[in-house]
């Protein structure tokens, strides 16, 4: 894989920021929906547990929420960086061993958390006059879930960085 990565990489397309953004927004949508459940309990605030099948027609919702993200990140991203210069080095640093060891984008991953926690939480509300879920949210109980969600914005990013150790990505 680093052999892959020798050459300077492109800087990612519409695909590949839908793609990823579907993967974590998926992950970050169970786990935010299982943390929004726990702190609604904990907390004895708002009312939030849905059924499996409640939850899957969120999720349709929660898609083509995901998929604008996705190119609005990216058109953002592009304006700032338009040559996706930052997005290179970073990537090359990354291959090079000069970045993250274990945790792959530590403060990325703390960042993404708390947002998708958000995001999911606002779909959940939106999406209840459509569906006709029943869902009360609390900002006390999205901001503790938020908090609980951390948990897997690490692990999601120790898995990565695994992955990477187990690829040899960042080894000469």
């Amino acid at each position: 894989m680093a052999a892959l990565l020798k050459k300077a990489p492109a800087k990612p397309g519409p695909a590949i920021w839908i793609s990823v953004t579907l993967l974590w927004g998926t992950v970050f949508f169970f786990t935010s929906s299982w943390m929004l459940t726990a702190a609604s309990r904990q907390l004895d605030q708002g009312f939030f547990g849905l059924s499996g099948g409640e939850l899957f027609r969120v999720y349709g919702f929660h898609v083509p929420v995901l998929l604008v993200f996705a190119l609005l990140a990216m058109t953002v991203k592009n304006m700032l960086d338009p040559d996706g210069s930052k997005q290179v080095n970073r990537q090359q640093s990354v291959v090079a061993g000069k970045r993250e060891k274990l945790f792959v984008s530590f403060a990325g991953s703390l960042a993404t958390s708390f947002f998708f926690t958000g995001l999911t939480a606002s779909t959940f509300l939106w999406s209840s006059r459509f569906t006709g879920s029943y869902v009360e949210l609390t900002p006390m109980v999205v901001a503790t879930a938020a908090v609980y969600n951390i948990a897997a914005g690490l692990a999601a990013s120790l898995l990565v960085g695994v992955v990477f150790m187990i690829a040899k990505v960042g080894r000469k």
